[in-house]
């Protein structure tokens, strides 16, 4: 936990992780005491296939879920991974050819949040989102998806697309762990400003997006009138992405940076803040709806 200048609780929590319940290479007590070594307050254990319950393990709460690896191996037909977290029971979903949108309906009667996982990696394009309701998460980083034979880790291309045609959805980044060798594990997280670390406390304020995602950078991002104010650790870069194409103003470049102003244009429909250190680790906002 983490107490910021303002009073306010914040909790490290990672909501994607594979155990070898399923094709991750440790067991779920040893994830969780990798996670707990590491400051981890919470993560969600989201074995392929696998349900595994509300629980607390060496320390660390854990968070219902199940990873729901849709279609084949070729992304040109049918890939879509969709998480489940929070569910007060198991979802009745059981084939890989069960058809997205009751995958989702499914995670949501249980109770849970439905994540889109890894668009990037997926390939999924808009075509493939935009007719499903009903997800509550998207995964803008996934580590894991830059480990070994990997490399599209980052889905902010079809974060910007998705809001240039208004669906906005909050903004996760995960490690989706499956290797523990230092390449995917402990490193992608989001920041929750919660109550308390119980599990049905942080699942509330993930739902009221008082989140915001990292790998360790902190970052508060507010609109004032007609401004976005960004305030962060010690950075790098701060930078304001929106639907415009150009503008000499949404990248602010420096040592030591810890504050960034940028004024809203008249044609601008969203803006979301990206910050990096100079050790090369992000932390991400959620899109403001302008």
């Amino acid at each position: 936990m983490f107490t910021d200048k303002y009073g306010k609780n914040w909790y490290k929590v990672g909501l994607h992780i594979h155990t070898s319940l399923s094709d991750g290479l440790l067991s779920p007590e040893a994830a969780a005491a990798r996670y707990k070594n590491a400051g981890f307050d919470a993560i969600a254990i989201t074995d392929h296939w696998v349900y595994h319950g509300e629980d607390e393990i060496n320390g660390v709460k854990i968070i219902s879920g199940c990873e729901y690896n849709l279609g084949g191996f070729d992304t040109s037909v049918d890939v879509m991974h969709i998480v489940g977290i929070g569910m007060k029971k198991e979802p009745d979903i059981s084939s890989t050819d069960t058809p997205r949108q009751e995958v989702i309906d499914k995670i949501i009667e249980s109770g849970g949040m439905a994540i889109l996982a890894h668009p990037a990696w997926s390939l999924n394009t808009l075509k493939d989102i935009k007719p499903l309701k009903g997800f509550s998460l998207l995964e803008i980083y996934n580590t894991v998806s830059n480990a070994h034979l990997s490399s599209r880790p980052y889905s902010g291309y079809i974060v910007d697309a998705l809001a240039n045609i208004g669906i906005v959805y909050p903004l996760i980044a995960t490690d989706d762990a499956h290797y523990y060798d230092g390449s995917d594990d402990t490193k992608s997280f989001i920041m929750v400003n919660s109550e308390s670390d119980s599990v049905e406390n942080i699942l509330k304020a993930i739902r009221e997006q008082k989140f915001y995602s990292s790998q360790g950078p902190q970052l508060s991002v507010r609109r004032e009138n007609d401004k976005i104010i960004a305030d962060c650790s010690e950075c790098v870069m701060i930078d304001f992405l929106t639907n415009a194409s150009i503008t000499i103003d949404k990248a602010v470049r420096g040592e030591n940076l810890t504050h960034a102003e940028y004024k809203i244009k008249d044609y601008e429909k969203w803006v979301r803040v990206e910050v990096h250190d100079k050790n090369e680790n992000y932390a991400w906002s959620n899109i403001i709806a302008l």
